[in-house]
């Protein structure tokens, strides 16, 4: 749904809407709040979404309101034809309910997982998107926090779609909480020092490593030897790795904030003048999609949710009425800026 107009005229008219107004079909994902479910609009005929549902009550228990008011409070601000689109938000007594953009390619890290690891030119083509994701956020003071293979979706063209804000966060110089996926966390996250722009580059390094050579650097069953491992900073670098990426990946798995790329007076354009980027045209070619996709989902049509893994339905009693809601959720249920830039 690229269509500035057609996304405005979706949200209004799905403005008010509540759980009755939807077909729901299949679950897409799972996780600690509920599920994601494929669903489509009774009245809009042939337009799909994906309804994410979270339990109110796990929501307060795990004390997560404020990521989760964040998070519809960032989608609502933002615009990227790369960033999934929050289309409607409502909530009963049970659940609060996000409307997103149904992404009909399924998840990258599933895509990754049958190639087992990525060849050079296919790794950059999908780096060089999470670039202009971080450059665009970052550009209004917004970090993602949450980079990894299973936060980014494929559409029909097999370009990247990042998803799941729920850790995202406006923050003008330094957040002191601690999140992420361990595999994932920067050490500044780690030393619990304060964080900014520079946790989302250190993730780009993480993901660039993991696509290139199918796991991430720092590995271990245990989170704490993982969070070790970060901290202790050593790499080692299979041979078979281009000189070029292998260098941008050392500039952005460094320590010291004021040496790691995305974090210099230059910001993202160190990374995007990095010589592993030489031939990358910026802008044009992912703009117009003129550039092939290494990965092009096989789909039989607009609901097609094939490329997601199937999940048994949910065999769980219905969650206990979430007490005192009113006003921890009054923030949630949103009101759109359809001005915002494409």
């Amino acid at each position: 749904m690229a269509d500035p107009a057609a996304v405005a005229s979706c949200r209004k008219h799905l403005q008010g809407s509540k759980l009755e107004d939807y077909d729901v079909g299949v679950t897409l994902g799972t996780g600690s709040f509920g599920r994601v479910r494929f669903a489509t609009h009774k009245e809009i005929s042939n337009m799909p979404f994906a309804i994410k549902m979270l339990k109110k009550s796990e929501v307060i228990r795990l004390q997560q309101v404020e990521h989760i008011v964040n998070e519809t409070n960032i989608l609502c601000k933002i615009d990227h034809r790369l960033i999934v689109k929050l289309m409607s938000t409502f909530q009963d007594d049970l659940y609060l309910y996000m409307v997103l953009e149904y992404i009909v390619g399924g998840e990258f890290f599933t895509h990754l997982r049958t190639q087992a690891r990525f060849d050079d030119q296919s790794a950059r083509f999908y780096s060089a998107q999470i670039v202009l994701i971080f450059e665009y956020l970052h550009a209004r003071d917004i970090i993602y926090r949450d980079l990894k293979p299973e936060n980014l979706l494929l559409d029909k063209e097999g370009y990247i779609k990042i998803t799941d804000f729920g850790f995202a966060k406006e923050v003008l110089f330094k957040t002191y909480t601690l999140c992420g996926t361990p595999e994932y966390i920067a050490p500044e996250v780690l030393l619990n020092k304060g964080h900014g722009k520079g946790v989302d580059w250190w993730t780009l390094g993480i993901l660039n490593f993991e696509m290139l050579v199918g796991q991430p650097p720092f590995v271990d069953d245990d989170p704490m030897g993982i969070y070790q491992q970060i901290l202790a900073g050593k790499v080692q670098y299979p041979r078979f790795l281009d000189r070029a990426a292998r260098s941008l990946i050392k500039k952005l798995l460094v320590a010291d904030l004021t040496k790691r790329y995305g974090c210099l007076k230059n910001g993202a354009a160190d990374v995007k003048n990095n010589k592993w980027f030489r031939h990358q045209k910026w802008e044009d070619p992912i703009s117009t999609r003129a550039e092939k996709a290494p990965v092009i989902p096989k789909i039989s049509g607009a609901n097609d949710t094939s490329n997601f893994d199937p999940y048994p339905d949910s065999t769980e009693p219905p969650p206990p009425p979430a007490q005192n809601d009113i006003d921890q959720f009054k923030a949630f249920e949103v009101s759109f800026n359809t001005d915002a830039a494409n």
